[in-house]
Order: C-alpha cells, then sequence, then structure tokens
C-alpha cells in the first residue's frame, strides 16, 4: 500500500499546540518559533480542508475536527517515543508484562527484581498487580503469577513454589494466645476462598464450628494484612510473603501451624509463543524459587 507523504513537522506542532491551547507555548517546547509553529498549524490546515483551532486572543480553542484528531496522534506519537526508547547500546528492549498477585509482587518478586534487570538490562518488565483474578488475554500479558493449582483453562503453568498459610496478627493479640483454639475467641479476617480457615483449624487438631467467620471479605491478601496490622483480627496468610514484617516484628506468627492450599504459578497462554524476554524470566525465576 502507498501512503501519502506525511507532514510529520506539521502533525507535530499541532499536537503540541492542541496540548497547550498556545503557539507559544507549543513553539518553546519544540525549540522554535512562534510563527513556525502557527505556519505548520495553517499547513495542516490547508492540505486537510478543516479548521483546527478557532484563534482567540488569548490563546486557541480546539474545534470538532482537531478534537477527532489529536487522540490518533497522541497515541501514535506515543508509541513511536515508546519504540525508540527500547534502542539501546545497539540493541532492542523487550518489553515483557507480568501481571502478579499483590502479595507475591510485593512480598517476594519486587525484592529480587532489580537482580533479574541486572542480569537482563535489555528487558523491560512491565509490572501490574491483582488479586489472583486476572484474564491475561484481555490484558495482553506475557505472564500470569497466581496462586491455586496450577489448572487454569487454555494455559501452560509452571510451579514456583508452596506457600502454606498460617495465622498473622500484631504482638499485641498474639501475646494472649496460648492454644489455636483460642483463636476462635478472636476476629478471624478472611478472603475469598471460604475454605481457608477450616483447613487451618483442622491442621491444629482443633473442630470449629461451622459457620466458622463472618464479616468483611478480602479480595487480597495485602488489603487483608493491612487490617491485620491496625489490629483489626487475626489473617491467615503465607509468612514466607511477609518475611519483612515478620522479621522487624510488626506481625507475629504465634502458632507453628500451616495449611496447604497451593502453590504459586508462572503460567501463560497456550496461544502465546514464548520470547527472549519469557525464556530469561522464565528461567530467572525458577532459579530464585
Amino acid at each position: 500500500m502507498v501512503r501519502p507523504h506525511l507532514p510529520l513537522n506539521a502533525l507535530r506542532a499541532f499536537e503540541a499546540s492542541a496540548r497547550h491551547l498556545s503557539f507559544t507555548r507549543a513553539a518553546i517546547e519544540l525549540c522554535v518559533t512562534q510563527a513556525a509553529v502557527s505556519h505548520q498549524v495553517k499547513v495542516l490546515e490547508q492540505r486537510l480542508n478543516v479548521t483546527l483551532f478557532k484563534r482567540l486572543p488569548r490563546g486557541l480553542m480546539i474545534t470538532p475536527e482537531g478534537e477527532a484528531l489529536l487522540p490518533v496522534l497522541r497515541d501514535s506519537f506515543d508509541r513511536m517515543a515508546d519504540m525508540l526508547e527500547r534502542f539501546e547500546g545497539g540493541r532492542v528492549r523487550e518489553i515483557l508484562t507480568v501481571g502478579a498477585v499483590g502479595t507475591f509482587a510485593v512480598g517476594w518478586l519486587l525484592p529480587r527484581l532489580p537482580r533479574f534487570q541486572e542480569a537482563h538490562p535489555f528487558v523491560d518488565v512491565r509490572l501490574s498487580t491483582n488479586n489472583n483474578r486476572v484474564d491475561m488475554a484481555a490484558e495482553g500479558l506475557d505472564y500470569a503469577i497466581r496462586f491455586g493449582d496450577g489448572a487454569w483453562h487454555g494455559t501452560d503453568a509452571v510451579q514456583l513454589f508452596e506457600a502454606p498459610l498460617s495465622a498473622l496478627c500484631v504482638p499485641e493479640i498474639a501475646a494472649r494466645l496460648r492454644e489455636p483454639a483460642d483463636l476462635l475467641k478472636e476476629t478471624l479476617l478472611r478472603s475469598y476462598r471460604a475454605d481457608e480457615w477450616g483447613s487451618w483449624f483442622a491442621a491444629a487438631g482443633v473442630v470449629a464450628p461451622a459457620p466458622l467467620v463472618r464479616g468483611i471479605v478480602f479480595d487480597s491478601s495485602l488489603a487483608m494484612m493491612e487490617a491485620a496490622l491496625q489490629g483489626a483480627g487475626v489473617a491467615l496468610a503465607p509468612p514466607l510473603m511477609f518475611a519483612r514484617r515478620l522479621s522487624i516484628g510488626s506481625i507475629a506468627q504465634p502458632f507453628d501451624v500451616h495449611a496447604s492450599l497451593g502453590s504459586y504459578w508462572l503460567a501463560r497462554l497456550k496461544s502465546r509463543p514464548l520470547t527472549p524476554a519469557m525464556t530469561a524470566f522464565r528461567d530467572w525465576l525458577a532459579s530464585e524459587a
């Protein structure tokens, strides 16, 4: 397909003028004169046979035609800038998009991620967090790090490690707990997985009444742990993900009892072919785990 010559200078002048609603401020940004910017916009208007701005005594007002053109140009310029930034040292930086359970991202991945970046400087990691419910295709993810049994439709999943759950609370609450059954008198914070506390009490050899817990349901362990840190109750979460809190004493693990309900997995869509960046990240995660 033969494309018409694109008046890039004129398009850039229009985009900057539209952001600032001023030829003068656009000229300062583009390091040219105000007259040059005004001329370029006029050239573009003549080429398109539309009016893009209404010239006012104290600035510009964009027209409906200009409003229609602006988002297309912004997206195009942003994409070009993103691609140019990916060239470094004669190599193209590869973008790697990873979605991770918030607990895993904060408690395990982020402290280690600088080591991956140091070993693989040409991989540009884009990290988003979720509450374990994720649509990899809709979000355009290369990988999702999830908690569960690894059986997600249409995905290949590599097990990283188990993360057993245990009771965690502030030291003030822990001080009044003598045995696991004492927890039945406390406020038990819960996630959307209703079987967790029942499994923990079974592992502790405690016969717990049903229904066991009532109250607020948290969609992430991070939010639940924040409530626990404020003394709102006892959380059931993986101690491994909150090792720093445990080490400084802001949170306590009153009993060495664990419930294993799943593992962390590195998952990708079967339809998504492996890239060098994906392979590097997978191998690095395996070595760290």
